[in-house]
């Protein structure tokens, strides 16, 4: 983004003006770039290093070849000295970033990597920019600068809209990991539970085809399926007591309180109906809205199969475990009325020949199925790095 906005200008310069305007024109915008961050000043002389140097280079090279104007071989000469002056800024500020940063340098150059399409259109548009200005004049020239510095402004501000919404994403997942593991100390199955439902719920909507978006939501909803119950008293939560009517009607409020603690705190619709709806019954008889059949979402549909299994055949759980076998047998027992046969018997087939520590989810470790900075990654929809790591700052 940064290179668009400086990039055709510098090379402008090195086509009409000579190396040290050339070199002028690449080192001010970083200059004045510090002067309103103030980032370090080493990052400062690596900026000043990346971009000073291979323009002077570039520009020494353009003016030893001395090509014709209007030549064909003066916009040839142009495009590949600026295709080699890329090369030589982004070998320069990855070397130098990745020391700056103590990071790998090949990690680095996988990370630019991304950056080929973008840097390709520069080429193009110094190309393009040289040929308007000795065919039409300065005038055609400044409106094109002005249109690419739009641009470049314009991104700017979807980056940093971007990269709040990352600093958002984080602090949203940040809450819930934290309400589950804190969960997780008033009961001490809640954060293996919602890592091995999530785990059978992403298996079971794979098993039937369902989209690589489907699976993702299956597989959150699992992982926060329960995070209501982190409002309930501790008197409720706690094992081995007789609990009241009253108590059951409150804990029959834990898809709300969860559905609601999500979309307040921006989490995506989707997860939050699915989390509602995790304890709906076919029939009608499940809570808390009494939906049936059609009316469940599939997804909560396919949550509420994972949970029951895990819940029937875990060593944590409130009641005597079961065997895979049996569990299957009950899950069988209430298909078409509780739950939704065929995925039940999608997880039957996923439980076929499998071993028993994925039969009873022993495996399940729920900071592996929340995997923090990938669920960062996907809210942002940016996995490349950001301007500042892109740059030595």
């Amino acid at each position: 983004m940064l290179i668009s906005g400086s990039f055709v200008p510098v090379m402008l310069a090195v086509a009409f003006l000579g190396p040290e305007a050339a070199f002028f024109v690449a080192v001010m915008p970083e200059l004045v770039f510090w002067l309103a961050d103030r980032y370090r000043l080493s990052a400062l002389g690596i900026n000043v290093l990346s971009s000073g140097a291979p323009t002077l280079l570039g520009a020494s090279l353009f003016s030893s070849l001395a090509p014709a104007a209007d030549s064909p071989e003066f916009y040839l000469s142009l495009g590949a000295v600026a295709a080699i002056q890329l090369a030589l800024n982004i070998t320069t500020v990855t070397v130098l970033s990745a020391w700056l940063h103590e990071a790998e340098v090949v990690q680095r150059f996988r990370a630019h990597a991304n950056l080929i399409p973008a840097l390709s259109i520069n080429v193009v548009l110094t190309v393009a920019a040289a040929g308007i200005y000795r065919s039409v004049g300065l005038g055609a020239v400044v409106f094109v600068l002005v249109s690419i510095f739009a641009f470049t402004y314009m991104a700017r501000l979807v980056v940093t809209a971007r990269e709040r919404t990352r600093q958002y994403a984080a602090l949203s997942w940040g809450v819930l990991s934290g309400l589950i593991r804190t969960l997780n100390h008033r009961d001490a199955r809640a954060a293996r539970h919602a890592a091995a439902v999530a785990a059978f719920s992403r298996d079971i909507a794979e098993a039937v085809g369902m989209s690589e978006r489907e699976c993702e939501l299956a597989h959150t909803a699992g992982l926060l399926h329960d995070i209501g119950r982190f409002g309930l008293s501790d008197r409720v939560m706690e094992r081995g007591r007789t609990l009241t009517e009253q108590d059951w009607e409150t804990i029959r409020e834990h898809p709300v309180m969860g559905a609601d603690l999500l979309r307040d705190l921006g989490v995506y619709g989707p997860v939050a109906e699915i989390v509602r709806a995790h304890h709906e019954r076919l029939d009608g008889r499940g809570y808390p809205d009494g939906l049936k059949a059609e009316e469940i979402p599939e997804l909560a549909k396919v949550v509420a199969v994972a949970e029951v299994y895990d819940t029937l055949t875990a060593d944590d759980t409130y009641r005597t475990p079961v065997s895979s076998f049996e569990a299957l047998t009950e899950l069988r027992r209430v298909s078409g009325t509780q739950l939704e046969g065929r995925y039940v018997e999608a997880l039957a087939q996923l439980l076929a020949g499998r071993g028993v520590d994925y039969r009873h989810a022993d495996w399940a470790d729920f900071g592996e199925e929340l995997a923090l900075e990938r669920r960062i990654g996907e809210a942002v929809g940016a996995t490349s790095p950001t301007a500042d790591e892109a740059s030595g700052r």
